[in-house]
This record gives C-alpha cells, sequence and structure tokens, in this order.
C-alpha cells in the first residue's frame, strides 16, 4: 500500500532540491571550464607551432 505522507514528502523535496541542484550543475560546469582554460594556457606554449605547407605557385595556362 502507498504511503499517501511519503509521497508528498518525497514531492516537496524533489521541488526543493530541483533548482539547488541546477545551480550546483552550473558551479561544476564553471569550475570546469575555468580548469581547462588554465590548463591549455600552460601547456599551450610548451607545444610545437602546426606548420602549414607552403601555397601552391599557380602556373599559367596558355
Amino acid at each position: 500500500m502507498k504511503n499517501p505522507w511519503m509521497s508528498a514528502w518525497l514531492s516537496a523535496a524533489n521541488k526543493a532540491a530541483g533548482p539547488m541542484r541546477g545551480a550546483w550543475l552550473a558551479e561544476v560546469e564553471k569550475q570546469r571550464r575555468a580548469f581547462l582554460d588554465q590548463w591549455m594556457k600552460a601547456w599551450m606554449p610548451g607545444l610545437p607551432e602546426k606548420k602549414t605547407p607552403p601555397a601552391r605557385r599557380r602556373t599559367r595556362r596558355k
């Protein structure tokens, strides 16, 4: 048999936890992005630059 009081309590708890869960996930994403940006700034100067092949010269057609 279902307990209506438990159902009401869980519904209220989920209703209250929803916005907090969203705020928590936003903060986690913000910190993850900051960590990756810092990591990229630290490691990118040590990587060799990507060399582009020289541009092909066009030949004149007669």
